[in-house]
C-alpha cells in the first residue's frame, strides 16, 4: 500500500513576481508522494503560475522572479546548479487545451524519448505503447499510429498529450485544467485516468470545476488573490472549512 503521507514537494515561503507585480505571497505547503493535489480558487489567483513554478516554465517570461524555495526530494529545484533539462524529465505537464504536434500518434509519443538520445525502433514501439495503455488509448489508436494526431477526438488528442508527458518518465505530472476544453463523456475519461495514474505519479492538478477536485483528489489548496488560504484533505476542506472565504467560495457564494 502506498504510503500518501510521504512528502514529494515542499515549497517554502515562496514569493513571486511579474517584474514589479507580486502575483504569490508567502506559500508554504508538502505535496504527498502518489496522490493528487487540486489547486482551486478564482481566476488570477495565482493557480497557473504556482503550477508552473514546479517546472520552471516561469523562467521564460522576462521580469519573472522567485524567492523561497521549491524542493523535489529535498533538493532545491532553484539551484543554479539544479539541471533544468533533467527537472522537465521529472516533471511533465498537460495543457488547457489538447496541443498533438502535427505527427504521427506514434511520433507524437516518441518525440520526447527520441529528444533524450533513444533511436532503437524496438524500444520505442515499447515505450509508445506502454505510454498509450497507461494513457487509457492504446486500444482506439492501436491500428492508427501511422495517422496524424490531429485526426483524433478531443477527448483523445488530450490523453494522447497525457501519453506524450508519460513517455520520459516521469515522476511528477502537472495539469492545468486537462479537462476544461471537453465535453463532460471526454471529461470523465480524464478524471477516472487521473484516478488511476495516482498510483505511480504524484499529479498536480489546477481546476475550476470544484466537483472535479472533490471528484480526485487526495488533497487541496485554496488559493485567493495570490495567497494560500487553506490546505488540507479534500473531503474535510470542502464539508468542514476551517476559513470563512474556503467556505464561502466551496458553497459558490463567490467566485
Amino acid at each position: 500500500m502506498v504510503d500518501r503521507t510521504s512528502c514529494k514537494i515542499a515549497f517554502r515561503n515562496v514569493n513571486f513576481y511579474y517584474g514589479q507585480k507580486q502575483a504569490l505571497f508567502d506559500i508554504s505547503l508538502d505535496v504527498p508522494e502518489k496522490a493528487v493535489t487540486a489547486l482551486i480558487g478564482p481566476s488570477g489567483c495565482g493557480k497557473s503560475t504556482f503550477l508552473r513554478i514546479l517546472n520552471r516554465m516561469n523562467d521564460l517570461i522576462p521580469g519573472a522572479r522567485m524567492t523561497g524555495e521549491v524542493l523535489i526530494d529535498g533538493l532545491d529545484i532553484y539551484d543554479p546548479a539544479y539541471d533544468v533539462v533533467s527537472l522537465r524529465r521529472r516533471v511533465g505537464m498537460v495543457f488547457q487545451k489538447p496541443n498533438p504536434f502535427p505527427k504521427s500518434v506514434f511520433d507524437n509519443v516518441a518525440y520526447g524519448p527520441r529528444i533524450h538520445g533513444i533511436r532503437d525502433r524496438d524500444i520505442l514501439q515499447e515505450i509508445v505503447e506502454r505510454s498509450l495503455r497507461a494513457a487509457a488509448l492504446w486500444e482506439e489508436v492501436k491500428d492508427r499510429l501511422g495517422e496524424s494526431a490531429l485526426g483524433l477526438s478531443g477527448g483523445q488528442q488530450q490523453r494522447l498529450c497525457i501519453a506524450r508527458a508519460l513517455a520520459v518518465g516521469p515522476e511528477i505530472l502537472l495539469m492545468d485544467e486537462p479537462a476544461s476544453a471537453l465535453d463532460p463523456l471526454a471529461t470523465a475519461r480524464i478524471e477516472e485516468l487521473i484516478v488511476e495514474l495516482r498510483r505511480d505519479y504524484t499529479i498536480v492538478i489546477v481546476t475550476h470545476n470544484m466537483q472535479q477536485a472533490a471528484r480526485v483528489s487526495d488533497r487541496t489548496a485554496f488559493f485567493l488573490m495570490g495567497k494560500l488560504i487553506e490546505y488540507d484533505e479534500t473531503r474535510k476542506l470542502f464539508t468542514r472549512p476551517a476559513r470563512k472565504e474556503t467556505e464561502d467560495y466551496v458553497t459558490g457564494k463567490f467566485g
